[in-house]
């Protein structure tokens, strides 16, 4: 068969957008006059007889139109489809893809037409904005850690503290901690050699060790900042960055240790021979006296989770002190507002305790801010590398500007989903579902919307990053109307919904996914060997986090 040829087709894509971004206008104007002109007849029957005229209820008071749900899904469906096609058809960048789909989502969207293009602008610089910052700083962390042994000592510490036979466990330890700092493919790399000296040693459960790192690291690259993922759920669905860790750590704990048992249960069903990866042999270990101490290493890990998450506890308790004074006022917006509004003037709180508390808060929404605290974190962390390697000031400022480098990549990407997410937003396509599917009393379907829609994305486009990013934007689009907070229109915190998300985008992952070929070509596996138990370790994953997510947002509502 003859292919058609390509090129004159994308001719065509410019005119196709302007078409579209103007058809939505032309077809969903609401029929004013004509019903002004129904409602006027009667009237004037009214006046010339002495009877007033029997004139049928639904001509004198015509049903309210209806939220338009057509266009709004077309608009979901061309910008999905947009990047989707661009990502996976056309191997074009992820933010190529999710910018051009933000742009056309927009342009098909209601507002004045000068506006379409300086919405996606502003969206974009809101996001980058909130996760810029942290993402860069979390990038030089997580080099200074393996350039500087770190996070080499933290990994023979674990093997110590727990010894050879729970070596396993260990692995996914070490892989669970170093995967909040540091992206999975560095974990990884990183830990694999450490699983093929155990084999060495044992001679058994080469394919247990790779999938004990992979579980560790995969389950906390998904629902723990300040990984991309997890940091932009917290912002596109509006909550505190240290609620997303505590409970996202809380999730993602018995989440690993269920795919520590899948692990353990693969390696009986197929053992692994451990293989030669590419021509160099393995790398042989530092000495410990090369290493830095261990509170050193573990320092820039520690320090900011306790400073984010003190800074969540304090304002949490804060808003539940200020509580029984702000719900006896008056106030605008959401609950949520106005007690953080309340929490920022504790000069007008009448109780000592709430008093105290919103002053502690207002200390910690400083200390704990997450830019400040990992700023603090990057700090020591590039202290201890020069300290460690004796590296000159010139050699230090390479090792930043080559991580700032690969953290920019991750930037554009995300806040380029942020900026898709919003122009879901503006395109009605949160009225739109909750019109087909009304949402009162519905906090547990729109979580497994939430977990089907990230494990959709996941499937079709590889990338759990990405799954997150486009699922909690949609999801967010649904909670974004109404006088309600989103935990008020979920019945519990919003940081559940994130968890969902998250443990959705683990569901899927095949040859599409980076991941799956990191752990295949590092672990020396062949494709069949990973379909049969990376894929299925990352469903055990998702899955028992989305179960411990629904129990947890019935027990621990957090509202």
């Amino acid at each position: 068969m003859s292919q058609l040829p390509l090129r004159p087709v994308f001719r065509l894509f410019p005119g196709c957008v302007i078409l579209l971004s103007l058809l939505p206008s032309a077809f969903s104007q609401e029929p004013t006059e004509p019903v002004a002109s129904e409602q006027a007849a009667p009237m004037v029957v009214a006046t010339e007889t002495a009877e007033p005229a029997v004139v049928p209820e639904t001509t004198l008071s015509p049903a309210p139109p209806k939220q338009d749900v057509v266009w709004p899904f077309i608009r979901l469906g061309v910008g999905v489809a947009l990047v989707l096609g661009l990502i996976i058809a056309l191997k074009v960048n992820a933010f190529i893809a999710l910018i051009s789909a933000a742009i056309v989502v927009s342009l098909m969207s209601p507002g004045p037409f000068f506006l379409k293009m300086t919405r996606v602008a502003e969206a974009f610089g809101t996001g980058a904005g909130k996760i810029g910052i942290v993402i860069a700083l979390a990038a030089v962390i997580g080099s200074c850690l393996l350039d500087s042994g770190a996070a080499d000592r933290i990994v023979r510490a674990f093997l110590r503290l727990l010894g050879e036979k729970r070596a396993p466990l260990a692995l996914m330890g070490s892989g669970f901690v170093l995967a909040v700092p540091v992206f999975f493919d560095t974990v990884f790399y990183l830990l694999v050699p450490l699983a093929r000296s155990l084999h060495r040693t044992t001679k058994k459960h080469y394919l247990m060790y790779i999938l004990a790192i992979a579980a560790g690291g995969a389950i906390t690259h998904t629902l723990v900042p300040p990984t991309p993922g997890p940091l932009v759920m917290a912002t596109t669905l509006g909550f505190d960055v240290g609620m997303m860790i505590l409970v996202g750590g809380l999730v993602a704990l018995p989440a690993a240790v269920a795919g520590l048992v899948f692990a353990s249960l693969a390696d009986r069903w197929m053992p692994v021979p451990m293989r030669q990866v590419g021509n160099q042999p393995d790398v042989e270990p530092l000495s410990d006296e090369d290493l830095p101490a261990l509170w050193l290493s573990v320092l820039p890990v520690v320090l900011p989770v306790l400073l984010i998450t003190t800074n969540t506890i304090l304002t949490t308790c804060a808003k539940n002190a200020a509580k029984p004074q702000v719900v006896q006022t008056a106030y605008e917006g959401t609950l949520d507002d106005a007690l953080s509004t309340a929490i920022r003037q504790p000069e007008k709180l009448t109780s000592p305790t709430a008093q105290k508390l919103a002053q502690a808060s207002g200390v910690s929404n400083v200390f704990g801010d997450a830019s400040f605290a990992l700023l603090l974190s990057t700090i020591i962390a590039l202290w201890t590398l020069k300290r460690q390697r004796g590296l000159a000031t010139t050699e230090l400022a390479q090792v930043v500007e080559n991580s700032l480098m690969s953290g920019g990549v991750i930037i554009l990407i995300t806040a380029g989903g942020f900026a898709f997410g919003q122009m879901l937003t503006v395109a009605e396509v949160g009225l739109a579902i909750k019109e087909l599917f009304p949402s009162e009393g519905s906090g547990v379907a729109l979580l497994t919307l939430g977990f089907g829609l990230a494990m959709v994305l996941k499937i079709a486009q590889g990338s759990s990053t990405s799954a997150m990013i486009v699922g909690s934007g949609m999801m967010a689009s649904i909670l974004s109307k109404g006088e309600l907070s989103a935990a008020e229109q979920l019945g519990f915190h919003p940081v559940y919904l994130a968890t969902a998300i998250g443990g959705g985008s683990l569901v899927g992952s095949w040859m599409n996914d980076s991941g799956f070929w990191i752990f295949a070509k590092m672990g020396g596996l062949t494709e069949v060997e990973a379909l049969k138990s990376w894929t299925p370790m990352l469903v055990v994953l998702g899955v028992v986090s989305f179960l411990i997510t629904l129990l947890l947002a019935n027990v621990m509502p957090l509202v």
